[in-house]
């Protein structure tokens, strides 16, 4: 009897491709020269009764890992006819190198590219003759998980078996002797230098993991520490806020003053009252922004955040998504730019598509700094820690309902695998270096549209010539009277209307561009809003700015990731439809119920 040894790396179809070609044949079985079970099965090739064999997955043929001993065992100990290799052609860069090493072995092999309609979608186009020539056997294209593909490659396996001996035990014993030697030496060398306890204590890590990883309380313990890092964030950041702001109206007061008399009025208006009031306004959040990144990276670098996404793996199984796609939410806190970048990791296109989609109603840092404004105006310093958690607490339950919504039309089954590092307690040095670099990247993305942005308000605040300055006449006022009627429902006006407009453009001009609107910044901006608005309007414009359009940035890099047109307009139609009827409930709840 014929025998096939099917192989590859782990996650790539390998148990899916041997269940479509052995049915429900598969038995346990035992082979010599291994001590663990294996998946066999005999099945009818052509005219060949033939045995299938169903290895370990391995990265390496000459690691020293576990799985990959029991291949080299395997293979030296049982007679071989054909070697079926599958692996994944969406990872072809990073998988060709396990095929060269058995073709470097002289095995007669047929490599089987599964997952070639990802390939395909993600713009990857093989020559399939010169593929074949450079492995010295044939090359087949299927997706396993559909069939594609199977005849052609149960053709290609029938060929091969009827052309080729069996391997050459003997001989394979001489090219894995090497690696033998190399296992040898490594375990005299341990016995001489290392000493080992006979049973390993329970570290810090594992008493720790008993209580965050509990099932029950370890969720309700992450969000007391997302309340206690917001609650340190106002307590610190508040000083330096009121500090940074007094700094800038004073400068504005004592020295841009004279500059009033000098340059022309529009010149005046636009640099002061425009560019300097609108930068100023979101320059006096700063403090804020920086100390909540630089609690992020406290959790992150102290190995917490893993575990959360391990934790938070069996609910968002539920949602059609994995522990990744709950670390993708939290790296949105920053900006929703890498996250929708860091989704490149996962292999399943569904899987891909369904984390893309709830990323931008995570509240990312520009949404953070017109969060805190509006708290800090409007609300006591007690209530402001509680809203700005509601408001991540919805931010998450509107990103698990999105999930749920669509987990059917976005379907994957790609298993997860996270690694939890032992707790680290990070260095003033590494938390400082890696929080400094996500305030770069957002001060380096925010000062470009800060300015664009409120040199353009302010621009259209004031023409044509000749009307008030940010009158319903002006271009905004016109813009704004056009988005009214259909704000007007969730407690927004005129004004706010065209805040929400450029906001499109990017969250970071929403602060500038009411400095520019309102002709005001820092307190007196922030009194104004106190006298413009109650806690129900601010709360409902904070819902639908969260909800709303992501930035033009979001949306440029979602329709790059997912090369889906047709997806990136779902995204944006659906973010709009949803903040609007979210806004809507509760703004119209809270009124007939007397708020």
């Amino acid at each position: 009897m014929k025998r096939i040894a099917l192989l590859g790396m782990p996650n790539t179809g390998k148990s899916t491709f041997f269940n479509r070609l052995t049915g429900a044949s598969a038995r346990i079985g035992n082979w010599p020269g291994i001590t663990v079970d294996l998946l066999g099965a005999k099945i009818l090739l052509g005219a060949d009764m033939v045995e299938v064999v169903d290895l370990p997955g391995l990265y390496d043929l000459h690691g020293f890992a576990e799985d990959e001993q029991v291949v080299r065992h395997f293979l030296q100990n049982n007679p071989v006819d054909l070697l079926c290799l599958i692996l994944n052609a969406a990872q072809i860069d990073q998988q060709l190198p396990l095929a060269l090493q058995f073709r470097q072995l002289g095995l007669p092999t047929v490599v089987v590219l599964n997952m070639a309609d990802e390939a395909e979608r993600l713009g990857i186009r093989f020559d399939a003759a010169t593929l074949a020539a450079g492995l010295d056997g044939p090359v087949c294209f299927i997706s396993a998980k559909y069939g594609q593909g199977f005849p052609e490659t149960l053709a290609a396996l029938r060929q091969m078996l009827s052309r080729n001996p069996p391997t050459d035990t003997a001989a394979l014993s001489e090219e894995f002797a090497e690696d033998e030697a190399l296992v040898a030496e490594a375990e005299r060398l341990i016995a001489r230098s290392v000493t080992m306890p006979r049973v390993l204590e329970h570290d810090l890590t594992e008493r720790i993991d008993r209580i965050v990883l509990h099932p029950v309380f370890g969720i309700p313990l992450f969000f007391f520490a997302l309340y206690l890092l917001f609650q340190a964030v106002y307590a610190l950041g508040g000083p330096l806020q009121d500090g940074i702001a007094w700094a800038l109206d004073g400068f504005r007061n004592v020295v841009l003053i004279h500059f009033q008399a000098i340059l022309p009025h529009w010149l005046y208006g636009l640099l002061v009252e425009g560019v300097y009031d609108g930068v100023g306004t979101v320059a006096s959040f700063v403090p804020v922004i920086v100390l909540f990144f630089l609690g992020m990276a406290l959790v992150e670098d102290s190995g917490y955040l893993s575990r959360i996404a391990f934790l938070m793996d069996a609910l968002m199984a539920k949602l059609g998504l994995d522990g990744r796609g709950f670390v993708m939410l939290l790296m949105g806190f920053g900006c929703n730019v890498p996250a929708l970048m860091g989704t490149r990791v996962m292999r399943s296109r569904g899987l891909r598509l369904l984390t893309m989609l709830i990323i931008p109603f995570s509240l990312c840092s520009a949404r953070l700094q017109v969060f805190v404004f509006l708290t800090t105006a409007l609300f006591s310093t007690t209530q402001a820690p509680l809203v700005l958690l509601a408001l991540y607490l919805i931010s998450f339950l509107v990103a698990f309902g999105t999930a749920l919504l669509f987990k059917n039309r976005l379907q994957s089954h790609e298993p997860l695998l996270i690694e939890l590092p032992p707790y680290r307690l990070p260095t003033f040095h590494q938390v400082l270096l890696r929080g400094w670099h996500e305030v770069h990247h957002f001060l380096s993305r925010a000062t470009r549209f800060i300015i664009a942005g409120v040199v353009m308000i302010w621009l259209l605040t004031h023409l044509p010539p000749g009307v008030p300055v940010g009158g319903p006449d002006t271009l905004a006022g016109l813009f704004g009277g056009w988005l009214e009627p259909l704000l007007r429902p969730i407690g927004i006006d005129q004004q706010m209307a065209v805040v929400l407009l450029f906001g499109f453009v990017a969250k970071e001009i929403v602060l500038g561009a009411m400095a520019v609107v309102y002709g005001l910044d820092g307190d007196a901006l922030a009194h104004l809003m106190t006298q413009q608005m109650d806690w129900v309007q601010a709360f409902s414009f904070m819902l639908f700015t969260l909800i709303y359009t992501p930035c033009l940035s979001t949306v440029a890099t979602m329709r790059s990731e997912s090369k889906s047109l047709i997806f990136t307009s779902i995204s944006i139609f659906w973010s709009l439809f949803l903040a609007w009827l979210l806004s809507f409930l509760f703004y119209q709840s809270a009124r007939l119920l007397g708020y």
